[in-house]
């Protein structure tokens, strides 16, 4: 019964998940959240893109009951830099240098390397959840000052969880991004009676010229996905990178491994040419939330991008009756092809002093000039419902179901 969680706790770091059998934490983790499985942050560490040698140190804070289980935890990771992250704050770090204060290392909850919202604070189901947030976030706060960090910062987290850590001194910040949302949809077709008759023009106009190319596609899930084919995904995931000037945060051991551990949790969208792979999306389904994560090709096909990253997930999200799909961070051209801007919240605690109250005025700023930018959007949304909503004063629209 929630509330019987409220007698006191003790905290507990972790430098490794390897101290919390699995089963301990993702009971407290949210279903329709891959990110903070153990599964994941293990393939990430076993893979050394976490851990002990790298930007990413696992700090990990456990809450444990009277009866020493574990009952709330927050995934925290000890900081020498800020790639990775996609809430940036490099303007801050610059700043502390240029005033002769070290900004790094910080704390930084999160999912490693992925931008993708959900509960940061996890808690037991059966536990006292806004009594263990409050306490999470007093951990969070003690812990950056015994390990005297400059900072700590919760991103993409929930809206409950950033109004408990703000109780605790945490200053909110408003950023947004482009998430498609089910609305009942049977076919794609459906989904294209939603939008603008141009923009249903401009869709059906890109795949038809992919169709016409010499190019195979599938969607490929689960234990389905052979070494072939994660082996190709590191090539295309490297090629990608590389074509971007972009840090190369995993590697080849981490995609083995992490399909290894969570492969119902894995589909990818195939290109192949005569026969041989050219382009590839890898993705991650969990309940009702399909999230977009890598992409690369080997070979340019106009348009291939937007048929493996958006319309074949979409199809697949319809045909699995998958609510919310996340196609990662930034890209405007997400929005023009019926993605509506939404909210992601993140908070940040600095010591008294030391640029904190500069920082709470800036994102104060900083929120006002973003819900405008997310209206703005969406009055021009290419889909109907979302533009007729924010012509009313609805800045952005809700999600199929309550996220919490």
């Amino acid at each position: 019964m929630p509330g019987q969680e409220a007698a006191p706790t003790t905290a507990q770091v972790l430098d490794t998940i390897h101290e919390i059998p699995a089963a301990e934490w993702d009971t407290l983790v949210e279903a329709g959240n891959p990110f903070l499985r153990h599964a994941f942050l293990s393939a990430l560490e076993d893979a050394g893109c976490t851990g002990p040698n790298t930007s990413w140190r696992p700090a990990h804070i456990v809450l444990h009951a009277p009866d020493d289980r574990p009952v709330a935890a927050a995934p925290l990771f000890i900081r020498d830099d800020s790639w990775g992250e996609f809430i940036f704050d490099f303007e801050w770090a610059n700043a502390w240098q240029r005033a002769g204060l070290r900004y790094y290392p910080k704390g930084t909850v999160a999912a490693p390397f992925t931008p993708a919202a959900g509960r940061r604070l996890l808690t037991h189901p059966d536990a006292d959840r806004p009594a263990l947030l409050r306490r999470l976030s007093d951990a969070l706060v003690h812990t950056a000052q015994q390990h005297q960090l400059s900072s700590t910062h919760v991103l993409f987290c929930r809206p409950t969880e950033r109004d408990a850590l703000c109780d605790a001194g945490f200053a909110e910040r408003l950023t947004y991004q482009f998430h498609w949302y089910n609305r009942g949809y049977a076919r794609f077709d459906d989904f294209l009676a939603d939008l603008r008759k141009d923009k249903r023009k401009q869709i059906r106009r890109e795949r038809a010229a992919v169709a016409r190319e010499d190019v195979t596609i599938e969607t490929v899930a689960g234990r389905d996905i052979g070494p072939e084919l994660l082996d190709a995904m590191w090539t295309f995931y490297r090629q990608n990178q590389s074509d971007r000037w972009g840090n190369t945060y995993l590697n080849r051991d981490w995609f083995f491994l992490v399909h290894e551990r969570m492969p119902d949790n894995i589909v990818m969208v195939v290109a192949r040419h005569a026969g041989q792979p050219i382009a590839a999306s890898f993705n991650f389904v969990a309940g009702p939330h399909l999230y977009g994560r890598y992409w690369g090709c080997t070979e340019h096909v106009e348009f291939l991008h937007f048929e493996c990253c958006y319309y074949r997930l979409i199809e697949y999200a319809i045909e699995h009756g998958i609510t919310l799909f996340e196609a990662g961070a930034q890209g405007e051209h997400k929005f023009l092809r019926g993605f509506a801007a939404v909210p992601t919240w993140s908070a940040h605690w600095f010591p008294e002093g030391i640029g904190r109250d500069a920082i709470s005025r800036y994102l104060a700023a900083e929120r006002e000039a973003m819900r405008e930018q997310i209206h703005a959007y969406n009055r021009v949304s290419p889909l109907k419902a979302v533009r007729a909503a924010a012509a009313e004063g609805t800045p952005w629209p809700d999600p199929p179901q309550p996220l919490d």
